[in-house]
């Protein structure tokens, strides 16, 4: 039963239309500030782009000829995708730091925004994404043909290279809808994105109906389809894991004897993985168009969770189509029906199901659609932005594409005439042969020069860019696509992206990847994969000589593109990636060890490596002198003059400084459009550049109206240093100002227990003129109890202070060591008595004298004495003082057998207003006690200490020297003349 091409037509207008709808009213919803893509599951179902009609028809056509050897390549992504916390959130972080709109952009960024680089990585792309874009329209071309009833003749002749023209201009023209028109810094669609996210719940609701119905109505369910399938030898072979593979998807994959393929297996999944990040489509969704990083949380686990639903039924749809046509026509279908490529429509039509073969071309359409869509979009960006702008901005063109020349520039009313053409032609011979001068008279028209804005021509080469990948991918479905499956194409376009990998991960990664390791690297692996892959697709397809695959070139035959080195036994997709990523991989490393980086690779390597890190965000690797009205003028003439105004201003906000009285710029000190930029603000108009003319670009136009200095690695290294210092003063500030909220609470606490105390006593004492004399003298007494704890907080405080500012007095004598520490025990009896704890002192009967500060020493032992004391069980605490003498230094020990300090805790009570315990145990006090302590016996040469097991108390110690060392702040204390160390 075949379908009126009136109706196939009109319905796949009508859907193309409401998804313009669809991007029509994000686009609306965006401007109007209420986004629709800051939502997590609109960016996972966005991901789906990744399942294009490869997935719709070519799985299953992969599915029916080698059985489970679909899966690798929806197991990779899978895969992958547990590492997206790792690696795809820090591509996110790097493209918003810089601005990256593409992968091109941002591995010519990494590398020191080289245009070379740019450019390769551009013409890798695009000869990659060609044949994926000829999957695309062979696979609606093939598809309309069996609804139609026109067979798989008309699919692939004239008739078939007729429809799939259409359809190839039809996707431009909806992409150019899509995403060409406007013109965005930040490279963002938000109404596209929302177009693919609804694209992919069609596709994805459209084939789980066809594989519901296969399954269930015409088979009674999935134990029935293997039943049958297994019953019959030649599907039940198609079953076995060995049964096909490789990149021709119909063998190879089997190892030797019909073994498992593990090669082929690895190199799928591998593939696979590096695909869905490396792929512009992919890089665009999920990179560009991120809103939020915090959104890859959901995304890790939901996009695997779609890849899993909309591939369930590609088996029983391929095994039900085996056996439904059994290798025959099906009745009045032709012999397409029996394509296992078009099982999805070709079985509901058998069944008497149009309207379900329909909705299935529509989903068909609908993967190929946001795939070509995306796809068109991603590249034409970096084709305009990397190669077509700068071969512009070298030619005579530049003249009507700049503005009027030299002499608008000359009597141009903007900012940055006389500037902009003197710093044109002053880094004419730096940026590139012209492109200064020519820059420079474009510039020197003023931002207020409409006729220099480049934004008109930007948008037009990019439609002519998606429609001529339009056109290629057309004229490759003509040369090469009969020759192979829909899966074997993709596999092609997936093998060439993969050579991006080695310098994006690497230099993500490694500091130590150089631009001419990149170079290399990509140079040899796209070289060796389009002599080991692609070449060989165009000759099988009869359009080369074919010699060459069986002889080698030159006649060599270790040349063989499909043996090379005469390594043989691999599928050709195994052995093609195999030596591709070898030569890619050992040269990006090889020569980037060689050969040390560039002052602006080095900088550019800092801060994606360290993207990270609080202190790279302030680094600015640029030296030299511009000024405000010529970066304004300049970008003004990419982005329009409103909108660079706006942003320069919106920066001004940013940095707290006022719009220019007259300008109408951003003002800095100094004021005006004639004011100098510093170098923030440079590094600030080549961001808002990269954004709609890609960094490589960016940088040359901003060189072409500043005065550069030229950095090497060793100011590159002085940057970082000072920036490395600037965060280290800050992490000391932000350390310090902590240290003022923990002294401000703490003393405030401690200043109000006591004052109420005493204010409350005082306040009942003067209400009750009556009150008996002895319950007078028992307030009296707590008031001056309380005003005593006053006072030793404030001398805590004070002397804290004192001593670490180094104006302490330090008065030295000979101290009897033992004597003091009697005097300490008398001193702390009653606290004592009042806790009911005692205090067992040990000690020599005969201690050498100590030349230190004995009213110092005497608050250290104090202070030991009445924390143990806290700490010790109320009624039966003991605490022991032992005094040991040594030939070095003497030892004072405080042990009591209270709970302990836990481990976690005995570095804390050592800092600055904190104490150990708990909250609710925690006993009164400031925390400086030991602090000072500990600084007193370090002046004193000594050292203080904490040794303590859970349960089993607390042991506080001191060692001091017999002859006083140098303290670490000794030469900052004050002394009298006549105080000298022994």
């Amino acid at each position: 039963m075949a379908l009126s091409p009136t109706l196939v037509l009109g319905a796949s207008l009508a859907y193309l239309l409401a998804l313009f709808a669809v991007a029509w009213w994000g686009d609306r919803r965006a401007a109007a500030g209420r986004s629709v893509i800051g939502n997590a599951w609109v960016y996972a179902l966005s991901m789906g782009v990744y399942c294009t009609a490869w997935t719709y028809f070519g799985s299953i056509g992969r599915a029916a000829s080698g059985g489970v050897w679909f899966l690798p390549i929806y197991l990779g992504p899978m895969l992958a995708m547990v590492l997206a916390w790792v690696v795809l959130r820090k591509m996110i972080r790097i493209a918003r730091r810089f601005r990256i709109t593409s992968i091109a952009d941002f591995i010519a960024s990494r590398y020191g925004k080289s245009r070379l680089l740019a450019g390769l990585v551009t013409l890798i792309a695009l000869v990659g994404v060609v044949p994926y874009v000829a999957l695309q329209l062979k696979a609606v071309a093939s598809g309309y043909a069996v609804l139609t009833g026109e067979g798989a003749a008309a699919a692939g002749g004239v008739a078939g290279s007729g429809s799939a023209l259409l359809v190839a201009l039809l996707l431009a023209g909806f992409t150019i809808a899509f995403g060409t028109r406007h013109l965005d810094n930040t490279e963002r669609h938000e109404g596209m994105v929302a177009a693919i996210a609804a694209e992919s719940v069609v596709k994805l609701l459209a084939f789980l109906a066809v594989g519901a119905f296969v399954t269930w109505g015409l088979f009674g369910g999935l134990t029935d389809i293997a039943e049958r399938a297994l019953a019959k030898p030649e599907l039940a072979r198609v079953l076995q894991p060995s049964a096909g593979g490789g990149a021709s998807g119909a063998s190879g994959a089997g190892g030797a004897g019909g073994g498992f393929a593990f090669d082929a297996w690895f190199a799928l999944m591998a593939l696979s993985m590096l695909s869905v990040i490396m792929l512009p489509r992919q890089f665009q969704m999920m990179v560009v168009e991120n809103v939020d990083e915090r959104h890859l949380k959901r995304a890790a686990w939901a996009f695997p969770a779609y890849l899993l639903l909309i591939n369930v039924f590609v088996l029983p749809i391929a095994m039900g189509g085996l056996l439904y046509f059994g290798g025959a026509s099906g009745p009045g279908l032709g012999a397409a029906a029996a394509n296992p490529e078009t099982f999805v429509l070709s079985l509901p039509l058998a069944a008497g199901q149009p309207a379900l073969a329909l909705l299935a071309f529509i989903g068909g359409l609908s993967a190929a659609t946001g795939m070509v869509i995306v796809e068109a979009i991603a590249v034409s960006t970096m084709v305009c932005n990397d190669l077509v702008l700068p071969l512009l901005l070298r030619t005579k063109l530049r003249s009507r594409a700049l503005g009027r020349g030299r002499t608008g520039g000359r009597a141009g009313d903007g900012v940055g005439g006389r500037a902009g053409d003197a710093a044109g032609d002053a880094a004419g011979d730096a940026a590139g042969d012209g492109v200064g001068d020519g820059v420079g008279d474009g510039v020197g028209d003023g931002v207020g020069d409409a006729a220099g804005d480049l934004t008109g021509v930007i948008l037009a080469v990019r439609r002519v860019v998606i429609v001529g990948l339009m056109l290629l991918g057309w004229l490759y479905f003509r040369v090469a696509g009969e020759a192979y499956a829909l899966v074997s194409i993709g596999l092609i376009s997936f093998a060439a992206v993969a050579q991006f990998a080695p310098a994006l991960l690497g230099g993500m990664f490694w500091k130590g990847g150089t631009r001419d390791g990149a170079l290399a690297g990509l140079g040899a692996g796209a070289a060796v994969w389009g002599w080991t892959l692609l070449l060989p697709s165009i000759a099988k397809s009869g359009w080369m000589d074919a010699s060459f695959l069986q002889h080698g070139l030159l006649g060599l035959a270790w040349l063989r593109p499909e043996a090379l080195f005469g390594l043989g036994g691999m599928d050709s997709l195994t052995h093609s990636l195999f030596w591709s990523l070898l030569a890619n991989v050992g040269l990006y490393v090889g020569v980037s060890l060689a050969r040390p980086p560039q002052a602006a690779e080095a900088s550019q390597a800092l801060q994606f490596v360290d993207v990270y890190e609080r202190a790279s965000e302030g680094r600015v690797f640029w030296r030299g002198r511009a000024r405000t009205g010529d970066l304004v003028a300049l970008v003004g003439r990419f982005l329009g003059a409103e909108r660079a105004r706006s942003l320069f201003e919106g920066e001004a906000r940013r940095r707290g400084q006022a719009k220019g009285p007259r300008d109408g710029v951003l003002a800095v000190p100094g004021g005006g459009a004639s004011a100098e930029a510093d170098a923030a603000l440079v590094q600030f108009a080549e961001t808002q550049l990269a954004g709609a003319i890609g960094s490589a670009s960016a940088r040359v136009m901003v060189a072409s109206v500043v005065e550069e200095e030229a950095l090497d690695l060793d100011d590159v290294v002085h940057i970082v240093e000072e920036a490395s210092e600037l965060r280290h003063l800050n992490e000391q500030l932000k350390s310090l100002d902590r240290l003022k909220d923990d002294f401000m609470s703490s003393v405030t606490h401690e200043l109000r227990t006591p004052l109420a105390s005493i204010r409350a006593l005082a306040e009942l004492m003067r209400d009750e003129p009556g009150m008996e004399s002895a319950q007078r003298q028992q307030f009296l007494a707590i008031v001056v109890a309380e005003a005593e704890r006053l006072s030793r907080l404030v001398s805590q405080v004070l002397d804290m202070a004192k001593i670490e500012s180094g104006h302490a007095e330090w008065h030295s004598a000979d101290v009897d060591l033992g004597g003091l520490l009697e005097q300490a025990v008398q001193s702390t009896a009653e606290l004592l008595r009042e806790r009911g704890a005692v205090a067992v002192l040990d000690k020599p009967a005969q201690v050498p004298l100590l030349r230190a500060d004995p009213d110092r020493l005497l608050q250290v032992v104090l202070n030991l004495l009445s924390n143990a004391a806290k700490f010790t069980p109320a009624g039966a605490g003991r605490i022991e003082i032992r005094l040991l003498a040594r030939a070095e230094g003497a030892t004072v020990e405080v042990h009591d057998n209270g709970p302990g300090v836990p481990r976690e805790q005995q570095q804390l009570v050592f800092e600055k207003f904190r104490q150990g315990g708990d909250g609710i145990s925690r006993p009164q006090g400031t925390g400086l006690g030991l602090p000072i302590s500990r600084r007193i016996i370090e002046h004193f040469g000594g050292r203080l200490w904490l040794v303590s097991e859970p349960g089993q108390g607390a042991c506080f110690g001191f060692d001091l020297p017999w002859r006083r060392e140098p303290g670490p702040d000794s030469g900052r204390t004050n002394r009298r003349p006549e105080e000298t160390t022994p």
